[in-house]
């Protein structure tokens, strides 16, 4: 008899989870997209970055896109590829193109640099997409979403300040590279987010993965090396992160204002903590924890004032 109940207690479970997501409002759920994506993302860079220290990290850009190219095969056969037909093919060769430059400096620094500091030099994209998107796409900018991108950032500056102040000089050299990859890659995102206005979801990061490969291809031949059998199944496995990574990331988009999501992206540090706890037993300093809950609060603080915002406004 319990085996019954249980199964038929797990469809109103969703159901109410299902109206409580409701509920949150689009800003809400946006926000839950940008967590979703920011788990998958921190998963990807660990293993692309193990990856990336094996083989060369421009044939390990090229590899990690024509995997995301090679998944989404199966849904182009399915839908036709009249489903996939683009009504700005030249945006998303743009938007490839500039999501490729961003990809060369950081594949570049991605093996020499710990995984916490490049995710934390990460977190100055959020600057750089909310200056982006009020500048050029006219996103309101509340002050809700400035205060909780700062205390964010505040959250960020206490996990990492003890750790960037212990690297040595070469080391700064590379973080310096990984950072100039942070205003390209806002560029990146910015133009994924004028491009859900005529796009689906499933159009744009089918197109990403396919402009990409074909832009990392002339990079990768020249230093090319065959992988053994192991390799190719982690880019198997890179190219499913990356291609559902950015399928919940441009869902983010399209429900609520891209400057409205830029707070959770705090959250990847913390993620990044726990793989380095899993995987090399690295304990998490009082730092990171310190930092990890400012950014957990400032997160949920907005989720809740842009709902309230939302009901009042209807």
């Amino acid at each position: 008899m319990p085996a019954p109940r249980a199964a038929s207690a797990a469809p109103l479970l969703l159901l109410r989870l299902h109206g409580r997501v409701q509920r949150l409002g689009p800003t809400g759920r946006a926000l839950l997209w940008s967590v979703a994506a920011g788990v998958i993302f921190s998963l990807l860079n660990a293993l692309v970055r193990a990856l990336s220290q094996q083989l060369h990290p421009m044939q390990a850009q090229f590899l990690r896109y024509f995997f995301g190219f090679a998944v989404m095969l199966p849904l182009v056969w399915h839908a036709g590829l009249a489903a996939f037909r683009p009504q700005r093919v030249s945006g998303q060769f743009l938007r490839g193109a500039v999501h490729a430059l961003g990809l060369v400096l950081w594949f570049l620094a991605l093996p020499r640099i710990p995984l916490a500091d490049m995710t934390a030099i990460g977190f100055t994209g959020p600057l750089f997409i909310m200056i982006g998107a009020w500048l050029f796409l006219a996103e309101p900018m509340r002050w809700e979403r400035w205060l909780a991108t700062g205390i964010g950032f505040a959250g960020m500056v206490v996990m990492l300040a003890p750790k960037l102040a212990g690297s040595g000089a070469q080391a700064g050299g590379w973080h310096l590279v990984m950072l100039a990859s942070a205003p390209v890659f806002a560029v990146s995102f910015l133009l994924t987010k004028a491009l859900t206005r005529t796009e689906t979801t499933a159009v744009i990061v089918f197109w990403q993965a396919l402009t990409v490969t074909l832009f990392s291809l002339p990079l990768a031949l020249p230093v090319w090396q065959w992988p053994d059998l192991w390799q190719w199944a982690g880019f198997a496995v890179c190219g499913l992160l990356g291609s559902l990574g950015h399928y919940c990331l441009t869902r983010s988009y399209r429900h609520a204002d891209i400057s409205a999501t830029q707070s959770a992206k705090f959250l990847d540090l913390v993620w990044a903590a726990l793989l380095g706890l899993a995987i090399s037993g690295d304990v998490p300093s009082a730092s990171t924890l310190a930092g990890g809950v400012v950014i957990s609060l400032a997160t949920l603080w907005l989720v809740q004032r842009e709902a309230r915002t939302r009901m009042r406004a209807s």
